[in-house]
């Protein structure tokens, strides 16, 4: 489900209190293209942290699988996240970046009632 049809599902103007769509999808690039992936993908990358509404949009890779990427994006409510799919960086990246990849990225998405990252306190660091 992407963020557009998300928040058309979803009215988290409903939501007391502060909230935002949170995202995480794997990326499985081809082998040939693993390396360069951050280069790949910058100018998207670039443009979407700086719309207004997107809270975090970060790249890690998979420590089990170098061809997996995996992101972690948030927008702080359905309107960042629609604008964000209907921006011209999106349908640039709908066109120039599934030539790199394996297969169509996996997604999970959801509203969350917050408005940044939580505290692990099962992991407290003390002192």
């Amino acid at each position: 489900m992407t963020s557009r049809k998300m928040a058309e599902d979803q009215d988290i103007g409903d939501i007391e209190g502060p909230n935002m769509i949170f995202i995480t999808a794997k990326f499985r690039i081809k082998p040939e293209y693993a390396e360069t992936w951050p280069e790949i993908t910058r100018e998207f990358t670039e443009a979407t942290r700086g719309e207004p509404g997107c809270l975090w949009f970060e790249w890690s890779r998979s420590l089990d699988d170098s061809t997996e990427y995996v992101l972690v994006e948030a927008f702080r409510d359905g309107d960042a996240g629609a604008a964000h799919v209907q921006s011209d960086h999106f349908a640039t990246a709908q066109r120039t970046l599934p030539p790199h990849l394996v297969e169509t990225p996996r997604i999970v998405n959801a509203v969350l009632e917050q408005d940044d990252w939580s505290l692990l306190g099962e992991m407290a660091v003390q002192g």
